[in-house]
């Protein structure tokens, strides 16, 4: 059984107990191990980089499960603004190179405007691998090294739309709606 074909077969396998916590953490174990014993291998065209935004590609998708697997390929100092998964529930692992993730919490909201709070932030290297949950979702992503990077995102759902938040004054953020696409 190829890689791939392992990955979607833990991911298929960690799904079926319908219980999120015990699927993301199954999934956080799973993807790390497979990651770290080099028995994923990514298609050629996930690893390049483009100059002007970091590349979501699609690597699998069961509607039928409800879970995609996108691969996110970030070229030096690339990144993404504070944003939400829509509620959907996500697993992330490290395939090459290294990301930082900033997480935040939510203190207040007024409406559009959101209080949010950074708490941990951590630099995730290859084999490393995380989860969020609802509602504590709020974090941003960056690769800080001179080289690309490449980070596998498992979500309970298809991640076609997310919340971006807008920095403003003393803590607080503007939410904007965003449609997210794929790239080739």
């Amino acid at each position: 059984m190829s890689g791939t074909q392992q990955l979607i077969a833990l991911v298929d396998r960690a799904v079926a107990s319908g219980d999120t916590a015990q699927i993301v953490n199954q999934l956080r174990e799973g993807l790390g191990e497979l990651i770290a014993g080099g028995e994923v291998e990514l298609p050629q065209r996930v690893l390049e980089c483009y100059s002007d935004h970091y590349a979501r590609r699609l690597l699998h998708r069961d509607d039928a499960r409800g879970y995609s697997i996108i691969a996110m390929t970030w070229g030096p100092k690339q990144g993404t603004p504070v944003h939400d998964h829509a509620g959907l529930w996500c697993v992330e692992g490290v395939f090459k190179g290294s990301i930082e993730v900033q997480q935040f919490e939510l203190m207040e909201r007024q409406d559009a405007r959101f209080r949010l709070e950074p708490r941990s932030s951590f630099h995730a290297g290859i084999g490393s691998a995380g989860c969020l949950i609802p509602p504590h979702e709020y974090h941003s992503i960056r690769n800080a090294g001179a080289k690309a990077a490449v980070s596998v995102h498992i979500y309970g759902g298809t991640m076609d739309h997310c919340s971006v938040f807008e920095p403003q004054s003393n803590g607080w953020y503007l939410r904007h709606e965003k449609v997210l696409g794929l790239d080739i």
